[in-house]
């Protein structure tokens, strides 16, 4: 079988009640079905359990993309955070060794436990400072058109929340942000986690994904990390 993307679903500790992680999750496979068959990836979903890794390694994947947040941690369910350890220490291996990450909207707030998360996501929520204003019609700024993944494009609008105050790595490069109370809030970047890492704060329900521009940008970022161009596709 050809390398997988594997989509990893909040469930447990990591599905916060703000969510919905699986409608999101299937809106995002939907957005990239062009994309990942064009390359004959294969899809795999799983639910954020602690072998939901199972073993992989780098050969096995040809990206993980993460769509979960913060739920409940509840140690008689689904262990604590010392069992969760390894699938924490794989993935960031994974990473390491060069399978590429795309980490969406709520995943800033996802894997508090992790050792590695922030590190690897180049920013994270910070629980009391980060924020959003009312979820509405939004605009996202591209703030770097020399990346393969934003060139070209200029705004990004779709239905959605926007996230601000996110703490972000001095190393990662800012590829679109939004304006709020006169401030520019970073919102999508590349990491200086690993080789191929890339956060997208949009996305917080499947609305988002009903605009053409917002799937353009979320196609253009897995065709980068996945080593293409991101050559862009007609928007429409």
């Amino acid at each position: 079988m050809p390398d997988a993307a594997l989509v990893l679903v909040g469930r447990g500790r990591y599905q916060d009640p703000w969510h919905d992680d699986a409608a999101t999750a299937h809106a995002v496979i939907g957005a990239l079905a062009g994309t990942l068959d064009q390359r004959g990836v294969p899809v795999r979903v799983r639910g954020t359990s602690r072998d939901a890794l199972g073993g992989a390694g780098p050969t096995d994947l040809a990206l993980v993309v993460v769509c979960a947040g913060r739920g409940r941690a509840d140690p008689d369910w689904d262990g604590d955070d010392t069992s969760w350890r390894p699938f924490h220490d794989t993935l960031a291996g994974l990473v390491a060794a060069g399978v590429p990450l795309l980490a969406l909207h709520q995943a800033a707030n996802t894997f508090a436990d992790s050792p590695h998360w922030a590190q690897l996501l180049g920013g994270r929520w910070v629980v009391g400072t980060s924020r959003h204003p009312p979820i509405g019609p939004a605009t996202f700024r591209v703030v770097d058109s020399g990346h393969p993944a934003t060139s070209g494009l200029t705004d990004v609008e779709a239905y959605d929340e926007r996230y601000c105050d996110l703490e972000v790595a001095p190393s990662s490069r800012v590829l679109a942000a939004t304006e709020h109370e006169g401030r520019q809030h970073p919102v999508a970047w590349v990491s200086a986690g690993g080789p191929r890492v890339v956060y997208d704060g949009l996305g917080h329900d499947v609305r988002s994904y009903a605009s053409p521009s917002r799937r353009e940008l979320l196609r253009r970022e897995v065709d980068w990390l996945l080593g293409g161009s991101a050559a862009s596709s007609t928007v429409g």
